[in-house]
């Protein structure tokens, strides 16, 4: 057996740990690895499934030049000689690279090296600028920086936990059993500010449901009043900090009273009061912020109100304390340590004269580029208006990520020439490339990532690469040598990348870079053991910064920022009169290239929806499991509708993770504006004036099949999902195809055929069998509900299907002693709904605990468990929730 392989987890910030090692029978099983100080051996529903990402159908395997396999010679000269001659009749500014957080250090280092050293232009930048970069304006603002200055563990020591703009249950939830732990051990206070009521308020003491974009005048309420109540660090602010009298006033001006506060973010006076006083008077607090705060329009001013109260009261880089940004991705970090973002260089370095200069010393770099790059919108931007003649994007999938996203895929195919490295054949940007080059996936790359608490841990390969595909780090030096710069290029390993990385960040570093990891340059390589930055010659790693003042600006001091209350860019009207949020779901990742394919994970939710108030269904007259047709100024997305207390009245709430492989219509950042940021270039991906209206089918449908089917261009809605042993195709359109017959034929693998047809009513179903084997399932319906298809679904998971369950085949109704799981709740373990509510009726169970203990439901991750809670109010015994 092959020993096992320490390695990380390649989805969020968090950055688990993971233990992989041979199950025996030729695939890989996954656990979380106990002695990585991010997780301590926990995983999430993602994380665990990692062993069933593997496989390699839809890999690219091979380089492709033209839409012909080629080998790697041909493909990496095409690159280089195009680039080279777009370089030299257009200039620099003229290519671009588009890189990914799921790059690994390595990666991004050679191509930030590339780009800025090499060809001369910083147009590189990275999908961590729809992630975090408003947070690293922040901190840069305030701290001198890109520094965060806690760890993970000061969630455990808070007294007090304020998750603003976060839904850490679902989006990060290892931490938040982390702090779900330290609430039951310790009594830990979580205050969550967020519009809507996510799981995560599930464990919260007070949730605050701010209006949308109300969060800068809400914490500059905090210090008005933290001043009010004599609650400031006095000696902290003066020997540690400047600027702070101009934010105070600012401050005061700006919320001049509780009142006011309350009316602006759209509170009563009670949560205002209540919120204000858990802060004053918890001295170890810990502020969380992600996406809700970062993606805005006013990204980077919350961040800076948020850390303006966090100095005010010296509540930084000690136990239990401080402002707390969690990434999304695995190396959202990683890559702003080696410049991945257009404003910045390698090593926290900027554009100044000086910075330049060093680095251009350091890399021997014979084209340094003077000035900053073009940010993520703006770069798609410059695509279509003509001003980028080469694109090379690595791992990410821009034409369903960024925003305004038909404009996006304008961009792309307007660009005369476009390369996409990646692992995966087809998504919706491999379709814009001229060249594609075969990248090597997780399992497979060999180097480094850091997590939300500067811990950078080895990602090691464990497999093959699998036919022609090779590292990105491989791929860049490949391309660079073939440009003329083998020298600079000439790295063996990943070991040789990091080496020098680590040598640039000490180079020159006389502490005034935040940024050092200098004693990791002569480390071994293959047994680094997790460790956090700044990790100098002289002291090693470091756990919290800050305490003490020493923030890396000319005067060591850190500076608040004077920031005002303002409104989002964008409002509602009568012709879109409703706020559209975006986000996550809790298992699925990005555009789900990777884990759309993996049944469990797509179980949970298998559709695009939209969420809205009962009030607003109402006056639209829409009921839960309708569909709806969300617009904007930009575009539209054809949803399932959510009925749900959640969201607040006047707001909708629409996930980001469909790409037109599992959706027809159901991308949502189609419908996202490229409003950004002044200040840190990243999009208002929370606050899009959208409009709702009824989608009312002539007919509907499912069809389950074991091979994958192409949708049928009747059907204006349709999305596809992974099931054990199954494709599910969900389809409706608004006129009945006239060869019913020969319709579904068409759909329907060519073998043994038992049908059903109740025209009266509008039944009609098929079923398809090959012996005992059922090979698909069609039901359409002109007037009545479709069926459950979750025990139809199970019946793919089997070889062979008995008597008892073919004579129910048409109805979709399981046998009475035959069970069925229903929609699944716990996709760790694969446990559905039915099987919960059979626990809860049997068992007479009134906890999440019991729950899991009768059925290891919510035992895992746990991100399950608010729906545990919900479960055990609306199970009525004797039938399925």
């Amino acid at each position: 057996m092959t020993a096992a392989v320490r390695t990380t987890c390649p989805y969020c910030g968090v950055g688990c740990g993971v233990v992989a090692s041979s199950d025996g029978a030729g695939g890989w099983a996954i656990s979380g690895d106990k002695e990585h100080p991010a997780n301590a051996g926990r995983l999430c529903s993602k994380g665990s499934a990692l062993g069933e990402t593997l496989g390699l159908d839809g890999r690219l395997l091979h380089p492709v030049v033209d839409g012909r396999q080629a080998s790697w010679d041909e493909a990496l000269a095409t690159v280089a000689d195009r680039f080279s001659d777009v370089i030299a009749e257009h200039g620099a500014q003229a290519v671009a690279f588009y890189v990914s957080g799921q790059l690994l250090t390595e990666d991004y280092y050679v191509a930030n090296k590339l780009m800025k050293g090499f060809i001369g232009s910083a147009n590189i930048d990275t999908n961590s600028r729809l992630c975090m970069a408003s947070s690293v304006a922040g901190h840069r603002r305030a701290f001198g920086g890109d520094v965060v200055p806690g760890n993970y563990e000061d969630l455990e020591l808070a007294d007090l936990v304020v998750l603003v703009g976060s839904n850490l249950a679902w989006c990060h939830p290892v931490l938040y059993q982390r702090l779900i732990r330290a609430k039951s051990e310790r009594g830990t206070r979580i205050v969550v500010i967020d519009p809507r009521r996510t799981a995560t308020c599930d464990a919260a003491d007070l949730h605050l449901a701010i209006r949308p974009g109300s969060d800068v005048l809400l914490f500059n309420g905090l210090l008005a009043h933290l001043g009010r109540a004599g609650a400031m660090d006095q000696d902290f602010i003066a020997t540690c900090t400047n600027g702070f009298a101009e934010a105070f006033l600012s401050a005061g001006d700006d919320a001049c009273d509780m009142d006011a506060v309350a009316l602006g973010c759209g509170l009563t006076l009670g949560e205002i009061q209540e919120f204000y006083n858990l802060f004053t008077g918890n001295s170890k607090t810990v502020t969380v912020y992600s996406q809700g705060v970062n993606q805005s329009s006013r990204g980077t001013d919350k961040v800076n109100a948020i850390v303006n109260c966090h100095l005010a009261t010296g509540r930084i880089g000690k136990s239990g304390m401080g402002p707390f940004s969690v990434t999304g991705q695995p190396n959202a970090m990683g890559g702003r340590e080696v410049g991945g973002l257009a404003n910045q260089l390698a090593a926290h370095m900027g554009f100044t004269p000086d910075d330049i200069d060093r680095v251009g010393r350091f890399w021997q770099a014979p084209r340094m580029a003077q000035r900053e790059g073009l940010k993520a919108v703006d770069l798609f931007q410059a695509i279509e208006a003509g001003k980028i003649k080469a694109l090379w994007v690595m791992a990410t999938n821009p034409a369903v990520s960024l925003p305004d996203a038909d404009r996006v895929n304008r961009a792309l195919a307007s660009c005369p020439f476009v390369v996409v490295s990646d692992c995966v054949g087809d998504t919706d940007t491999t379709a814009y490339a001229d060249v594609l080059l075969p990248a090597a996936g997780w399992g497979e790359k060999d180097g480094t990532v850091t997590n939300s608490e500067r811990r950078i841990s080895r990602q090691r390969g464990f497999l093959p690469n699998p036919g022609e595909a090779k590292p990105d780090w491989w791929i860049i030096s490949q391309v660079a040598a073939r440009m003329g710069w083998s020298d600079a290029f000439a790295y063996q390993s990943p070991a040789d990348i990091f080496a020098e990385h680590a040598a640039l960040s000490a180079f020159e570093n006389d502490g005034s870079r935040a940024f050092d990891i200098g004693a990791l340059t002569g480390v071994d390589y293959d047994t680094l053991p997790p460790t956090q930055w700044p990790a100098r010659k002289s002291s090693g790693g470091t756990a919290r910064l800050f305490a003490e003042g020493g923030f890396p600006t000319p005067d060591a001091r850190a500076r608040f920022v004077t920031v005002q209350a303002a409104t989002p860019a964008m409002s509602a009207s009568a012709e879109y009169p409703f706020i559209l949020n975006t986000g996550r779901i809790r298992d699925q990742w990005h555009t789900m290239t990777r884990t759309g394919l993996v049944p469990r994970l797509s179980s949970h939710i298998a559709e695009p929806f939209v969420a809205l108030n009962p009030a607003d269904a109402a006056t639209l007259n829409l009921t839960d499991d309708d569909l709806a047709v969300l617009r904007s100024a930009q575009g539209d997305a054809t949803l399932r509708i959510r009925v749900t207390r959640d969201q607040p009245q006047g707001q909708l709430f629409a996930p980001m993770h469909w790409n037109r492989h599992f959706s027809g219509n159901g991308g949502i950042n189609a419908l996202t504006a490229p409003v950004t940021d002044a200040i840190s270039g990243q999009p208002e991906l929370k606050h899009t004036p959208a409009s709702l209206t009824p989608f009312k089918p002539a007919w509907t449908a499912f069809l389950i099949t074991r091979g994958e089917v192409a949708p049928p261009p009747s059907a204006e809605y349709w999305t596809r999902s992974a099931a054990a042993g199954c494709t599910v195709l969900m389809l409706a359109g608004t006129a009945l195809p006239g060869d019913l017959a020969a319709w579904a034929e068409a759909l329907l693998p060519p073998v043994h055929g038992i049908d059903y047809h109740d025209k009266r009513r509008g039944i009609h179903r098929w079923a398809r069998l090959d012996g005992d084997r059922l090979e698909a399932c069609l039901f359409v319906s002109t007037d009545q509900p479709l069926p459950s298809r979750a025990w139809l679904v199970s019946l793919f998971a089997a070889p062979e299907m008995d008597a008892k369950s073919r004579t129910g085949l048409l109805s979709g109704r399981a046998p009475a002693d035959a069970p069925d799981e229903g929609r699944t709740v716990c996709s760790c373990f694969n446990i559905g709904l039915n099987r919960i509510a059979a626990a809860i009726c049997d068992g007479g169970l009134t906890s999440a605990e019991q729950i899991g203990a009768a059925s290891k439901a919510g035992t895992n991750c746990g991100s399950c468990i608010p729906e545990l809670k919900e479960l055990i109010g609306h199970v009525r015994c004797g039938q399925a929730a």
